[in-house]
């Protein structure tokens, strides 16, 4: 059958079972939007080429499929570089298709050109320059291959004018891709998984650092069989949380800067490390000189460029972390690991925990307060996507996730903006889940005109703005590191509630504690999005955080309730005159 190259793109996308497009139109890809109107398939009109990268990267991690972006060429590109950065630190498996000037002028610095492919190279997984009506299909096969196997993440394919308005006999091609320079082998090597047995089964204090892995090849059954198997304690890095149920005994919380007291003293303690599908991010492990140092360390991630890149292992498994556990576990046998547990529990109750009842109870309106009343009342069930900040590590700390791909986070680059795009995507994965977009006032101005989106496509969202009126996690290092000298860190906010309205959407305020559940309730019962301006402490700081570059269990810990009661009294009323 003739075809042009647009209808081929749009073939192929059938083919390969696309259902949602994120996209923007423009002057390079009017070939391939015009014959969109022949196809069923979704195109969802973002505001900006960013929000349609954070949309499918949303959608990806929702759906464990691969989330498509259209845009132009120039700067319609170069508006998806952020977007696909965060897909790329995060291993969120997506597609961007960008148009490109015709092929005779590309180099004649031509009106709208930019070279994406010399951007995006840092930042990708792969990319393609396509120039011919021939290579369309093929690349776009390909890039989907890439982009979804082995470590997941972003592929863009920049397709000329030409390219896509040329024409040309074509029948759909079904067999299996076949890249020569590009075959994961996730295979196992028998010698390795013993090693690791005899290190574990030779281990007194043992954990287990569950990592974004553990949700990207579906491990979570695999890891809670292993756990009680092993009885070995879990530490969860920001990704991992939901790749074991909160409620576990064995689960003892996120590690890192923001982690448990007694989780990042438990890592400094142990005798055996075993990461699984974690990557040692700086956030997680501290100063490298002094971490965890009288352990072993088993680390086994499907990237081989992983193994021994920040911390040197004493196993390296390279392989899928769901077939290497179900592999591991026929050969151990029951372990125990009582006086270890024991010592653990202990930690936890020489620790400040992180405890509800633990914040100051004098009037104001603490964020923590917003996202564990949130949680109550969602039962811990609802599809949280969080901004980047300190409301994302009261997130991390107060919602309680019990199931996998319940929690949508930038976790690698720390993405402002990245929140509301994102649950849209997620709201097109699943379209039936109760969905929480939890962002800071400063993150969500990012990307707010997606406000737009949300009324466009007639999507159910609740976004809850934690609202303390500055960058409260950049405040916060100035408070503890630069003398509480705010420089730009202080925010003139639009009305929040009134921007909502003007989208058309529902606006409403929350101003004391006593007023949460009334309006959470509201929200929920109130069709389309709703944007909730929660006006919380401006001054509170998230704890325990051990400073960058600091040893793992060296923490600054929480004040107690009557430090932070006379911090908070001791000022003037803030700016929402509390």
């Amino acid at each position: 059958m003739r075809r042009t190259g647009a209808q081929i793109l749009w073939d192929v996308l059938t083919q390969l079972g696309v259902e949602v497009v994120f996209g923007y139109p423009g002057g390079a890809v009017l070939p391939i939007y015009d014959y969109l109107l022949d196809y069923s398939m979704h195109h969802v009109r973002v505001r900006h080429e960013q929000g349609a990268a954070h949309m499918a990267d949303g959608y990806a991690r929702a759906s464990g499929k691969t989330g498509v972006v259209l845009a132009t060429s120039g700067p319609g590109a170069t508006n998806l570089v952020t977007g696909i950065a965060t897909a790329m630190m995060d291993s969120s498996p997506i597609v961007c298709i960008t148009g490109q000037v015709a092929s005779n002028v590309i180099g004649m610095d031509a009106f709208q050109e930019t070279d994406i492919t010399g951007v995006t190279l840092p930042i990708c997984k792969h990319n393609y320059l396509v120039s011919r009506i021939e290579e369309i299909a093929p690349t776009l096969k390909e890039a989907f291959y890439i982009a979804a196997s082995g470590r997941p993440g972003p592929v863009l394919v920049d397709i000329t004018k030409d390219a896509q308005a040329g024409s040309m006999d074509f029948v759909w091609d079904d067999s299996p891709v076949r890249l020569p320079g590009y075959r994961p082998d996730l295979r196992v090597l028998p010698g390795e998984l013993e090693r690791a047995l005899d290190l574990i089964q030779s281990s007194e204090r043992p954990v287990i650092l569950a990592g974004h892995g553990v949700i990207m090849s579906s491990a979570a059954k695999e890891l809670k069989d292993f756990v009680e198997k092993t009885q070995i304690p879990v530490a969860m890095t920001l990704l991992g949380i939901g790749g074991l149920p909160a409620s576990h005994s064995l689960n003892l919380g996120m590690m890192g800067m923001h982690g448990e007291a007694w989780v990042n003293k438990a890592i400094q303690e142990a005798d055996l490390l075993l990461a699984f599908g974690m990557r040692f991010d700086d956030r997680v492990t501290g100063n490298l000189k002094t971490y965890a140092p009288r352990a072993c360390k088993i680390h086994i991630d499907v990237d081989p460029s992983e193994i021994n890149k920040v911390v040197k292992v004493d196993v390296g498994i390279v392989g899928d972390l769901r077939e290497t556990l179900q592999a591991l576990l026929p050969e151990l046998p029951q372990l125990h690991h009582r006086e270890w547990l024991d010592y653990i529990d202990e930690l936890k109750e020489d620790s400040a925990a992180r405890d509800i009842q633990n914040l100051p109870d004098n009037g104001h309106l603490y964020a923590a307060h917003v996202i564990y009343d949130i949680w109550r009342y969602t039962q811990g069930k609802a599809l949280v996507v969080t901004d980047v900040g300190q409301h994302q590590m009261w997130t991390a700390q107060y919602y309680q996730h019990e199931h996998p791909q319940r929690l949508i986070t930038s976790g690698g680059l720390g993405t402002m903006g990245f929140a509301l795009p994102a649950a849209i995507g997620a709201c097109f994965a699943k379209p039936e889940d109760e969905i929480w977009v939890i962002a800071g006032d400063g993150g969500f101005q990012m990307t707010q005109s997606e406000l737009s989106t949300c009324r466009q496509e007639g999507i159910k969202l609740n976004i809850a703005i934690i609202n303390n009126g500055y960058l409260g996690m950049v405040r916060q290092w100035q408070e503890l590191f630069y003398e509480r000298r705010y420089a730009a860190t202080q925010m003139v906010n639009p009305d929040f509630v009134m921007l909502a309205e003007a989208h058309g959407l529902t606006g409403l305020r929350v101003r004391n504690r006593e007023e949460v559940l009334d309006v959470v309730a509201q929200a929920r019962e109130t069709a389309g999005t709703v944007v909730i301006d929660f006006e919380v402490e401006q001054e509170d700081s998230v704890y325990p955080m051990v400073p960058a570059g600091a040893d793992l269990h060296n923490m600054i810990r929480r004040p107690t309730p009557q430090q932070d009661i006379a911090k908070s009294d001791g000022r003037s009323k803030d700016k929402h005159g509390k």
